[in-house]
């Protein structure tokens, strides 16, 4: 494992791309995206917002053959300045559409009122490109992600799917809400900190 910097941000976009283009069920990615046709497009804009916002604001990390990463968002660091006011006019215009504003805003609400109240980080994505799924390599990165931080604050996320869903279990997340709010499950899951 190693901690990426801005010169892997391409590599990174790449390798979520490839991870997420062809999910097209509902989830938490599709619901943001606007239907504009270019879906690849879109796509690449997306992970590129989120991969800036990570390597500013948390960390991302790769696994040793690079084709695994783990992005993080430490909320609080994560807070506005004129660059991330930037890049979320970019994301509204770019990846939303002014149409999709308020569904957007809508989940971003819901989420926020099952974020821990106490300091924590958030792991916001994961993804490993296709050829090396189902290979073990996420779940290797995972583990010694878990290990970097150890328990120094609880490790909160979100996700859409029972698969997803039990693969974080198994890496010792437990659930804490679940809602259906929206047109697909959210799982809220957390890993505490062991004092």
């Amino acid at each position: 494992m190693r901690k990426a910097s801005f010169e892997d941000k391409e590599k990174i976009i790449q390798i979520l791309h490839a991870t997420f283009i062809t999910e097209t069920f509902p989830n938490s990615i599709n619901f943001v995206l606007k239907k504009d046709g270019n879906r690849s497009d879109t796509m690449h804009q997306l992970m590129e917002y989120q991969v800036k916002m990570a390597l500013r604001f948390g960390a991302i990390f790769f696994s040793d053959n690079e084709q695994s990463c783990i992005l993080f968002l430490d909320p609080e660091r994560k807070r506005m300045t004129l660059k991330r006011l930037l890049w979320s006019v970019q994301l509204v215009r770019r990846c939303i559409g002014y149409r999709n504003i308020f569904k957007v805003l809508k989940r971003e609400t819901i989420i926020a009122k099952h974020h821990p109240k106490v300091p924590y980080l958030h792991l916001w994505l994961m993804g490993t490109a296709p050829k090396y799924k189902g290979k073990g390599i996420g779940t290797i990165l995972l583990k010694e992600v878990l290990d970097y931080y150890g328990n120094s604050k609880p490790i909160y996320l979100e996700t859409t799917t029972a698969l997803n869903r039990n693969f974080y279990k198994k890496a010792g997340f437990r659930i804490f809400r679940e809602t259906h709010m929206l047109e697909y499950p959210l799982y809220f899951l957390i890993k505490d900190a062991v004092d």
